[in-house]
């Protein structure tokens, strides 16, 4: 009977040692989620005026939102007297086996972070990759989309980017092509680098400064393989590729210019 008289008291007690800490704790919680969402607003200001990537912003935001609200949290349970030991024991090892299980996840997204950080290449520009070689069409935290001439899109996982040698060719304004072709041994090697530079000089897409350049790439059983070199605009590239092999096929055939096939079947240089 003592025990059941005594159960209103320990109750009382308990709401007068607690009462202040959760009356303290939701204060702290409601003016400590105002101040975050202050300073968030504040801080995506700033991320626009240091010129951050669009594609970050948001990522950078969010991520520091999370963190200052996840430290109100820990404050909040703090005071009501929460032990958070075994809380932090069970995000450590969380954050170990999710980290062990995204380590290739991870890695794209810490060379994401550096491409939209460091800005090597941005949207619009015409990059080659090893023997990848396309525009950029979006640059995520995990990948970078890029479109073939082709018109196919790759998606390239940022690691290998981060990794890897990276051609920016919109950086300079211009692009090399360089197209293989052929002459017979019996052609003036002069007279057909002439006819055509002079060919490739007439398409307005190709630039004239630099000049176009021709040279002698090799040696087979049946021709002397040319390697022409013409600069183009970036965005020009896969149309100036078929204006030139239409310009060089008909100046060859203007001039009688013939090349074999090893097969012995004759033929202009580029294939109709």
């Amino acid at each position: 009977m003592d025990k059941i008289t005594q159960y209103p008291q320990l109750v009382l007690d308990k709401v007068v040692f607690f009462l202040p800490k959760i009356a303290l704790a939701a204060v702290v919680f409601w003016i400590g989620f105002k101040l975050v969402n202050i300073f968030i607003g504040f801080f995506r200001k700033m991320l626009e005026k240091t010129g951050l990537s669009v594609t970050l912003r948001p990522f950078v935001a969010s991520t520091a939102a999370v963190t200052l609200k996840g430290a109100v949290l820990f404050g909040v349970a703090s005071i009501i007297g929460a032990d958070l030991t075994g809380l932090f024991a069970i995000l450590a090892a969380a954050g170990f086996a999710i980290g062990m299980a995204l380590q290739g996840s991870l890695g794209n997204f810490a060379s994401g972070i550096l491409i939209l950080s460091l800005k090597p290449y941005k949207i619009g520009d015409w990059i080659q990759l090893d023997d990848k070689f396309g525009r950029v069409e979006e640059i995520g935290i995990f990948s970078t989309n890029v479109l073939t001439p082709g018109n196919k899109i790759l998606i390239i996982p940022n690691s290998m980017i981060t990794e890897s040698v990276v051609t920016n060719y919109s950086e300079k304004g211009k692009i090399r092509l360089e197209l293989e072709v052929t002459m017979p041994y019996d052609e003036s090697f002069p007279f057909v680098k002439q006819i055509i530079i002079d060919a490739l000089l007439a398409l307005p897409k190709v630039m004239k400064d630099p000049l176009p350049d021709v040279g002698i790439q090799n040696f087979d059983s049946h021709n002397v393989q040319l390697l022409v070199r013409p600069y183009v605009q970036p965005d020009d590239y896969w149309s100036v590729v078929f204006e030139t092999n239409k310009a060089i096929k008909r100046a060859f055939s203007e001039n009688n210019i013939k090349v074999a096939y090893s097969e012995g079947v004759e033929m202009g240089a580029i294939g109709e």
